[in-house]
């Protein structure tokens, strides 16, 4: 098996922590590249890029229907990236995350039935001080 197969199908294994963590990892190396003050899109395309290079599979601006009294309404709701179907990635390029963002990636994560979410702002200095990590449900270790 060549190393990029191996890479490949050990992305494909992966947990939701560890998607969060190769997440988290190749936004430090776009920030490092970009830095701040880029639109939204420029970091989701180099984002995806990075991801996509590790053997991970990536959708971007996926539509996500509210399912309301057995009927499947679409909204215009659309998750940044969803990494390897486990982990929804919001990104920001704003001053601060607020609660409203939060309250926005908790919804995702309840409309999607997924447990992992990441929010990451891409306009501040420092990344580490743009991410917030959030997790809903039991058996996370």
């Amino acid at each position: 098996m060549s190393q990029a197969a191996g890479t490949k199908l050990a992305a494909k294994l992966m947990t939701a922590n560890e998607i969060s963590h190769a997440v988290i990892s190749a936004a430090l190396k776009v920030h490092s590249a970009l830095g701040p003050g880029l639109l939204e899109s420029a970091y989701e395309a180099c984002l995806a890029h990075e991801l996509r290079k590790t053997g991970l599979k990536v959708e971007t601006q996926l539509g996500l229907p509210v399912i309301y009294d057995g009927i499947k309404l679409d909204l215009g709701y659309r998750i940044d990236m969803l990494v390897n179907d486990l982990v929804i990635v919001e990104l920001k390029s704003v001053e601060e995350i607020s609660r409203i963002h939060v309250a926005q990636v908790l919804s995702y994560m309840k409309l999607s039935k997924k447990q992992l979410g990441l929010i990451i702002n891409f306009n501040v200095l420092h990344l580490k001080d743009g991410i917030k990590r959030l997790v809903d449900g039991t058996g996370w270790k």
